[in-house]
């Protein structure tokens, strides 16, 4: 495959690299430790179901779910890689 002049596997390498940051990245935002029973941003009870599903669970569902929302809005790296989607 043609790739200009990047050298030999140089193009798989930055798959490989991004794919292990993103990794790295998702198991460090696994909740660790006892679940709480409240939710540690509005202080409602997090239901035990919740809390035996998901363990070390910090937030209830609705606040958990704004902030994936927060997180995914953040995210702008671009992970296509089309170089017209990287001009916008």
């Amino acid at each position: 495959m043609a790739v200009g002049w990047a050298q030999d596997g140089a193009v798989q390498e930055q798959i490989d690299a991004t794919v292990a940051s993103e990794v790295s990245r998702a198991r460090s935002r696994l909740a660790r430790g006892e679940s709480l029973l409240v939710c540690e941003e509005c202080g409602e009870p997090i239901p035990e179901g919740r809390r035996l599903a998901v363990p070390g669970v910090r937030m209830c569902v609705q606040c958990q779910g704004e902030a994936d929302q927060a997180d995914m809005s953040r995210s702008l790296y671009n992970r296509r890689g089309n170089k017209d989607s990287q001009l916008r």
